[in-house]
């Protein structure tokens, strides 16, 4: 070699090995900014990487993940074909590539790239599974079968295989194969007579009934009680049209102890629903149901879904309740039942025994907020102040973040109210508070909490602003549009207050004698006497209706009268 082409390879030389130390710095430098987080310098670094070296093929994988988290599918499948292309035998990129065609909905490469794979990593039995969803999605049947026998070969035969293989070969019209699929399982496995069923259910679903029959009645014969085949038998009495065996089988079938309860449960639906789409008598459904209740531990599911039938046909309302306190008996922790019952009660206005119901699930079902609801209400309605308090503060006692805001929200509304009639108002106040937490909009809590505000002569800016929300609400409701005019009365806004008030009274011209009060004071601030000496007339004559104008209150208003003038309270 001459002593120039010595010089002049030394330097190509040299210059390669600069220019991979300059790669290796420039890609070391972008992993290193994704690693703490700056994904657009480790994007522009890698792409400056691949400028430097344009077979790294790393360098394409991690910029295909970026224009992936991007959203830009069609660059990200473009970068990852380079970086298979540059390197095939890397099993990351050759996955990553596969699963992106996938999601591509581009099968055919899909498959072509799992296949690659597999013949580099023959034991890899989860990309054959994925090759045989992939034949599947591209209605390539046969070659999901050679999948499948793959599989096999490396797992062995097992029924999941099986069952996959016997139902490809069905598609594809192949009777015999089908058949033989599942006949070899059973053959495999002599002594399990649940395979055998199979094997029937093979030949019942490619049209030779009659072997079928007379392979599910070799299993009842060996095994009565086999509840494989008892089911098999009623889908092959159903496509017989055989009505009455069906029935017969059916009821062997929910009456046999090795039934799991999942399987009785979705037997009985499905015998409720028929019986229901087809009006058929209630009376064997109901003897059904009181067999598979008389059992020594009867399913508290089963009393629930004969409670439900019952409903459904519409029977007697204390039957149906009769079946959900079987419910309870079974299981006293089942709090649907339980509420059906309480609702039922306060209907009837059966109020003791609201109580006593929820007393007990405050036992069994302690966090149940509705409980405690229905007690404090029905409390409340016995006018027992103290035990509805206690009630709804037991209530929100369990209130988390995670309860229902709207129940909340009432709960403290509630307890609010009877806070204050015990005279406790800074309780009620802060009740309030927390249910305005919970719901800001509550418009019932936002008029209560402002008239009673404006009763005291305390935040009444915040009382009107509060009353105001209820009034944009709803501006024909007159309870809210007098308690806004009252608040404008008290922060001396008579005019404004005479606005509201004659809304009032034009939307319940039968008022009370409370708002009739009210406006009496309002027109009397507005100096027409004459009027306001009418509306005080008519609350003195509504007064002895109204529980709220009593003892001194009342006193004021005759007072008012005889004086002909305002005399405040």
């Amino acid at each position: 070699m001459s002593r120039r082409l010595y010089i002049l390879v030394m330097i190509w030389g040299w210059s390669l090995l600069a220019s991979a130390q300059t790669y290796d710095y420039f890609f070391l430098e972008a992993m290193c900014e994704r690693q703490k987080g700056n994904h657009d310098a480790a994007f522009d670094l890698l792409q400056h990487c691949i400028e430097i070296n344009p077979n790294a093929a790393e360098a394409y994988f991690f910029v295909a993940q970026y224009y992936s988290s991007l959203k830009q599918q069609e660059q990200a499948l473009t970068y990852l074909e380079k970086a298979y292309e540059l390197n095939p035998q890397n099993s990351i990129y050759t996955e990553t590539l596969a699963q992106a065609y996938t999601s591509a909905h581009q099968y055919e490469k899909a498959i072509d790239v799992f296949e690659a794979l597999f013949n580099r990593e023959p034991d890899r039995d989860d990309v054959l599974a994925i090759l045989y969803e992939l034949y599947q999605r591209n209605d390539q049947l046969e070659k999901a079968v050679y999948a499948l026998e793959r599989l096999e070969t490396l797992d062995g035969k097992t029924e999941r295989l099986s069952l996959a293989k016997s139902e490809l070969y069905t598609r594809l019209g192949n009777k015999k194969a089908a058949i033989a699929e599942i006949k070899a399982l059973a053959d495999q496995y002599p002594n399990d007579l649940n395979y055998r069923v199979m094997y029937g259910d093979a030949l019942m679903q490619n049209g030779q009934k009659k072997q079928a029959l007379s392979v599910y009645q070799g299993v009842l014969k060996e095994e009565p009680d086999n509840v494989q085949a008892q089911l098999s038998m009623i889908s092959y009495y159903a496509a017989e049209g055989d009505t009455e065996k069906a029935d017969e089988m059916n009821e062997r079938v929910l009456l046999n102890d090795d039934v799991e309860p999942s399987v009785r449960m979705e037997i009985m639906r499905r015998e409720v629903m028929n019986n229901l789409q087809n009006g058929g008598d209630s009376v064997r459904i109901l003897k059904l149901f009181h067999r598979l209740l008389s059992v020594p531990e009867p399913d508290a599911d089963m009393a629930l879904m004969c409670a439900t039938y019952m409903k459904l046909r519409e029977m007697p309302a204390d039957s149906i309740n009769g079946m959900y306190e079987r419910v309870l008996q079974i299981a006293p922790d089942n709090s649907y039942a339980r509420l059906q019952l309480v609702a039922s009660a306060w209907d009837k206005d059966q109020l003791d025994k609201v109580i006593e119901l929820c007393k007990a699930a405050r036992q069994y079902n302690p966090d149940d907020m509705a409980f405690y609801y229905y007690q404090g209400f029905a409390y409340y309605r016995q006018d027992d102040v103290d035990n509805a308090l206690d009630a709804f503060q037991n209530g929100v006692s369990v209130i988390t973040e995670q309860s229902n805001p709207d129940l909340a929200s009432d709960f403290y509304e509630v307890m609010g109210e009877l806070l204050y009639k015990k005279g406790m108002v800074r309780e009620a106040f802060a009740a309030y508070d927390s249910c305005l937490v919970w719901k800001e909009d509550k418009i019932s809590c936002l008029n209560n909490y402002a008239y009673y505000l404006s009763e005291l002569d305390e935040q009444l800016e915040r009382a009107e602003l509060m009353s105001y929300k209820t009034i944009k609400a709803e501006p024909k409701n007159a309870t809210y549009l007098d308690t806004y005019a009252w608040i404008l009365f008290k922060q001396g806004r008579y005019s404004e207050a005479k606005i509201y008030m004659d809304q009032t009274l034009q939307n319940d011209p039968d008022t009370s004698a409370v708002v009739l009060e009210h406006a009496g004071d309002i027109y009397a601030k507005c100096n027409d006497l004459q009027q306001a000496l009418n509306y005080w007339q008519q609350a003195l004559d509504k007064s002895s209706d109204d529980s709220e104008i009593k003892g001194k209150r009342k006193q004021i208003l005759i007072k008012k009268i005889k004086l002909q003038k305002y005399i405040k309270e």
